[in-house]
């Protein structure tokens, strides 16, 4: 896949994770692509861990896997930036 693959991945992966952890209204384009291609490794790393194939192209199953990359990496970035809420 090239790197016209991975952007457009990447993009549409940071895009549907950052709706899924309420993170949108906080990134924007180029943050999204970015963490839509760093889910997709992160993705691929923890589906080659369990057995399974991770990104095999510029397809369906390689937006999902790193859609679940991009959420589990967001998931980890808001636990550690999240301020604590004082009532």
């Amino acid at each position: 896949m090239g790197i016209i693959g991975w952007i457009i991945i990447g993009a549409l992966a940071g895009w549907i994770a950052s709706m899924v952890t309420g993170n949108n209204k906080e990134m924007g384009a180029l943050m999204n692509i970015m963490v839509g291609i760093i889910g997709g490794f992160v993705g691929g790393l923890i589906m080659n861990l369990v057995g399974g194939i991770g990104i095999t192209g510029f397809n369906l199953w390689s937006l999902l896997v790193a859609c679940a990359g991009a959420v589990v990496l967001l998931l980890i970035v808001n636990a550690f930036n999240r301020k604590p809420k004082y009532n």
